[in-house]
C-alpha cells in the first residue's frame, strides 16, 4: 500500500506549528504581517447545507469565489457574494485562479472529496478550514496533514463543539488532576443511521433504513451536476437515497458512517483532555460488516499507550443501541450521548453543554481549578485570526488530523472483523495486512490526490 513521503506525528507538528505561529517559519510575509482588521480573499468550495453554514461563519471577509456542484447552492451564495466568480468544478478552480488572487480556503464538500478540495490549496500555501472529518480514510488524512505541516499555515477542522466553554473546562478537570489518574474513557452516541435489520430500523424510527444499494435509476435533478458529485468514487446511477447528508455519510463509498461523523465531536473530548494520539491496537464488535454500508451500531475499543507522562488509555466508542456498562447498570446518569472519564479518585460526565463530577456526594465541596484555557473567540474566528496574525487554532491539522485517523481505524477494524494492531509511523496493520485495503482506495478516472 503506497503511503505518504514522510510520517509526520503530533507531536512534530505541534512543535513546527508552534514555530510557524511565531513567525519562524511557514506563513507567507505579506499574511504574517497584515493587520487583524483587513479582508481576506476566501474562495469557498461547497456552498449548500454546512457551506452555508461556515460562510455565515467568515461574514465581512473578502469572498472571491464560490464552488458548488448544485447550481441551486451557487446561486443562493451568489446572491449575498456577487463578486465571487462561479464554478461547478473546483478542479478548475484551481487550474484558473492565481496564487494573489485568493489568501485562504473553506472547505464544506461531502466527505469523500474534503482531501481533494484541501490538498491544492495547502500545496499552494493556503490557509484551510475543512468541515468535519478531514477525509474519507486513513491514508487521505495522514495526506492532508502531511501537507499541512510543510504548508505552515492556518488550518482547521470543523468541529465546531471544541470551541465551546463546557469542553474546556472538562478538558481543565482532567488535566488537573480532578478525579486522578484516568485510565478508562467511554464516548457513547445514541444515533442509529446506518445498516441495521429492518426490525431494528423500524424501532429506532429510522427515515433511511433501506439496506442495500437502489437497482432502480432516478433522473438526476437538473440542477445537480451528478458526474462531479461523484467525483473520485466508484460511478453509480443517481437515485434520491444518497442525498442529502444524512443519507449519504452512511455509505462506504462517500463517508464513514457515524463514526468519523459524530466521533470529530464526541472522540474530541477525550483525544484533547487526555493528550491522545496514535492508537496501539482496536478491536471493534457489533452486526457482520455489510459490504455498502456502514452500520447504525457498534463499538470499538482503543487501546492508547503511555505519552507524556501519562498512563495508558483504553477508551470505548459505543455507537447506536450500544452503552457503557456503567450506563447500562444505572450507576451513571442516563444521558443519550456522553463521554465518562473513569479515574482512580473518580468519573467526570460530559456531553455538548454540561458535565458532572461522580459520584456527586464526594464532590460537594469541590474547589474547581482556575480558569487556564481561555475561551475561544469563536471557532470560525479563531482561522480568521490565525489566518491575518498566525496566532494558533485549537483544531489545525496536525490536532484534527490524527482524531481523524483514529476514527477512521475504529471502522477499519469493525470491516476487518478483528482486533488490528497499528503501525502509526509506517501506517501498517502488522498483524492482519489484510485489512490495510480498508485504509485507502483506488479513485475514478480523472481524479487523482497525490
Amino acid at each position: 500500500m503506497p503511503t505518504p513521503s514522510t510520517h509526520s506525528t503530533r507531536r512534530q507538528f505541534l512543535k513546527q506549528t508552534t514555530a510557524a505561529s511565531a513567525g519562524i517559519l511557514g506563513f507567507p510575509a505579506l499574511l504574517r504581517s497584515q493587520s487583524p482588521n483587513s479582508l481576506l480573499n476566501i474562495a469557498v468550495i461547497g456552498c449548500g447545507g454546512r457551506g452555508a453554514a461556515n460562510m455565515a461563519g467568515i461574514t465581512g471577509e473578502n469572498i472571491v469565489a464560490l464552488c458548488d456542484v448544485n447550481e441551486l447552492n451557487l446561486k443562493a451564495a451568489a446572491v449575498k457574494n456577487p463578486g465571487a466568480k462561479q464554478f461547478r468544478d473546483f478542479r478548475k478552480f484551481y487550474d484558473s485562479i492565481k496564487d494573489s488572487e485568493f489568501d485562504a480556503v473553506l472547505v464544506s464538500t461531502t466527505e469523500h472529496t474534503h482531501a481533494f478540495a484541501t490538498l491544492p490549496a495547502l500545496l499552494r500555501k493556503k490557509h484551510v478550514y475543512c468541515e468535519k472529518p478531514l477525509s474519507r480514510d486513513v491514508f487521505e488524512a495522514r495526506t492532508v496533514t502531511e501537507a499541512a505541516l510543510k504548508a505552515g499555515v492556518a488550518t482547521q477542522m470543523g468541529t465546531q463543539v471544541h470551541a465551546s466553554a463546557n469542553y474546556r473546562r472538562v478538558v481543565e478537570l482532567v488535566q488537573g488532576n480532578a478525579i486522578g489518574t484516568v485510565r478508562e474513557a467511554h464516548v457513547w452516541v445514541n444515533r442509529t443511521w446506518g445498516w441495521q435489520s429492518d426490525a431494528d430500523a423500524k424501532a429506532n424510527g429510522d427515515r433511511f433504513s433501506t439496506q442495500e444499494r437502489p437497482t432502480e435509476t432516478e433522473p438526476v435533478p437538473s440542477e445537480l451536476d451528478w458526474d462531479l458529485w461523484i467525483g473520485p468514487a466508484p460511478w453509480r446511477p443517481f437515485n434520491s437515497i444518497y442525498i442529502p447528508g444524512n443519507k449519504w455519510y452512511r455509505w462506504w463509498d462517500f463517508g464513514n458512517g457515524t463514526m468519523s461523523d459524530l466521533g470529530s465531536h464526541w472522540n474530541d473530548l477525550p483525544f484533547w483532555a487526555l493528550n491522545l494520539d496514535a492508537p496501539l491496537s482496536i478491536e471493534s464488535s457489533g452486526p457482520p460488516p455489510h459490504a455498502e454500508i456502514a452500520p447504525a451500531s457498534m463499538t470499538a475499543t482503543y487501546q492508547y499507550g503511555a505519552r507524556n507522562g501519562r498512563a495508558p488509555v483504553k477508551m470505548v466508542w459505543y455507537q447506536g443501541t450500544y452503552r457503557p456498562p456503567l450506563w447500562e447498570q444505572k450507576q451513571i446518569p442516563q444521558w443519550p450521548s456522553g463521554v465518562l472519564f473513569v479515574g482512580d479518585k473518580g468519573m467526570l460526565l460530559a456531553d455538548y453543554s454540561k458535565h458532572l463530577l461522580l459520584p456527586e456526594n464526594q464532590f460537594v465541596d469541590f474547589v474547581r481549578p482556575a480558569q487556564s484555557i481561555p475561551d475561544s473567540v469563536g471557532h470560525h474566528k479563531e482561522w480568521l485570526n490565525a489566518c491575518k496574525t498566525g496566532s494558533p487554532t485549537t483544531c489545525h491539522f496536525g490536532y484534527s488530523g490524527p482524531l481523524t485517523e483514529a476514527n477512521h481505524l475504529g471502522n477499519v477494524a469493525f470491516r476487518a472483523g478483528k482486533k488490528i494492531e497499528w503501525d502509526a509511523k509506517n501506517m501498517r496493520i502488522p498483524n492482519a495486512p489484510e485489512a490495510e485495503r480498508f485504509l485507502k482506495r483506488e479513485y475514478r478516472s480523472g481524479w487523482k490526490l497525490v
